[in-house]
């Protein structure tokens, strides 16, 4: 596990920052950030689409203070070590979505191939903005993104009846 000067994880800004510690892991962070995410996003899957929405907004918004604290504290924009971004990335990717475990581990890796890849606009949104906002908006557009490409799996014979067996 990594260590930052000047983060700690009794800090609940930076526990939450570094995704409740996955953040650390020696490779991939980005992943095992998302991965961390799978519970809190299936338990958020369990409310209706209203509390939903105002929850993945409102980690959203204290998202955009948590990762810039973060970032100032370490010297670096955007460190890898970050991951609050992938947590909300993923609450965006399953918005709207039915409670299904397997439908989850679809989205988890729909949103890592968009995260990593980072295809226009993403990579544009990603090169201009910095600070929390530009921290958090790639992986939130990362996560809209991954959301239609759900949306159009599910909108399939194939994707339906994937969901119904699943």
């Amino acid at each position: 596990m990594r260590r930052f000067p000047g983060l700690s994880l009794r800090n609940p800004i930076d526990l939450l920052a570094l995704g409740l510690g996955s953040g650390l892991a020696p490779k991939a962070p980005g992943t095992f950030g998302t991965l961390a995410a799978v519970p809190l996003v299936y338990a958020m899957l369990l409310l209706d689409v209203t509390s939903y929405t105002v929850v993945m907004l409102l980690c959203t918004l204290v998202g955009i203070y948590i990762c810039r604290s973060a970032a100032d504290k370490m010297g670096v924009h955007d460190h890898p070590a970050i991951v609050w971004d992938e947590f909300v990335g993923l609450m965006f990717t399953m918005w709207a979505l039915p409670a299904n475990f397997g439908l989850l581990v679809l989205g988890f890796l729909v949103f890592r191939v968009f995260d990593i890849l980072k295809p226009w606009p993403i990579s544009w949104l990603d090169k201009r903005l910095h600070g929390g906002t530009g921290i958090m908006l790639d992986d939130v557009l990362a996560g809209v993104a991954s959301h239609i490409v759900l949306q159009l799996i599910l909108a399939t014979s194939v994707g339906s009846d994937w969901l119904a067996a699943a």
